[in-house]
């Protein structure tokens, strides 16, 4: 908490904004920052406590300001797991925000697909989550302090007011999305074809290796939370295309960038609007 503290301060003195939202970007969905207004970066080697990273497309910063009338915090890249990073480290940002202010949390990530009808390029609005390392004892609640806020109900993670409005934004745009949910995994290795069919006959519609910590953490302290995945490469089915590279997830995520940075200017809009609480 004395971490949090001071980065509170220092980020409070380097720029007016208070976060309503925020952001955490994915892998090559770096563009978004560029959408916000009177923007203030700063670096995360400079706020106290705060997890470095180390992947490409992650470029490590925080950016405060304003985006659809909306205060925001845009994180420009994440901690992971296969970084070194604990789940309580790789929750940092989303305590901060918490601290800042922000009631919503919007989370961005570039994952696999394992539904066969998902075409890479499309983003997929999450809907549910399977938290593997979660189920093995690496949750970013372990340790935490005793009390009920322990014991978080997940029944309903992600907002389903705010997954409607990303909705009705993409048909009103002519996006074209899916819906589905969403399994982590630790990394940093892809999966193999065998692990692909394992995890498509548990549920999941698209395999990442971040995101879901986050949510688990948002969910704890109260925060109302949104995600959305962009579908990569297609792990099984017809358009599965053999190997799988970061340099292809980053550049089908560039690509598919102008609508996933449109999805999330309609969800701000309507937070805009006064629909935050």
């Amino acid at each position: 908490m004395a971490e949090i503290d001071q980065a509170v301060s220092l980020i409070q003195s380097r720029s007016r904004v208070r976060p309503a939202a925020g952001i955490i970007l994915g892998s090559g969905l770096d563009p978004l920052a560029e959408e916000v207004e009177s923007p203030v970066a700063i670096r995360y080697s400079e706020i106290p406590g705060f997890p470095g990273t180390t992947v490409p497309g992650h470029r490590g910063e925080m950016i405060l300001g304003i985006m659809e009338g909306v205060g925001v915090a845009v994180f420009r890249g994440r901690a992971h797991m296969y970084e070194g990073y604990t789940p309580q480290q790789m929750t940092y940002p989303v305590r901060l925000l918490h601290a800042l202010g922000a009631g919503v949390m919007l989370a961005t990530n570039a994952a696999g697909g394992l539904n066969p009808a998902f075409v890479p390029g499309t983003p997929m609005v999450i809907t549910d989550h399977i938290f593997l390392p979660g189920m093995a004892g690496m949750s970013p609640l372990m340790g935490a302090e005793a009390g009920s806020e322990r014991f978080v109900d997940m029944s309903a993670a992600y907002d389903s007011e705010l997954r409607a409005v990303l909705l009705e934004h993409a048909t009103a745009q002519d996006i074209r999305v899916e819906q589905g949910c969403y399994i982590m995994l630790a990394g940093p290795s892809f999966e193999t074809p065998a692990e692909a069919r394992m995890l498509r006959m548990w549920g999941a519609d698209a395999v990442g290796m971040s995101t879901v910590p986050e949510v688990v953490m948002a969910r704890r302290l109260g925060m109302r939370v949104a995600a959305i995945s962009c579908i990569t490469n297609s792990l099984l089915g017809e358009s599965y295309d053999g190997e799988v590279a970061h340099e292809e997830v980053l550049d089908v995520a560039q690509k598919a960038a102008p609508a996933m940075i449109s999805l999330l200017h309609g969800l701000l809009h309507h937070l805009g609007k006064g629909n935050s609480g």
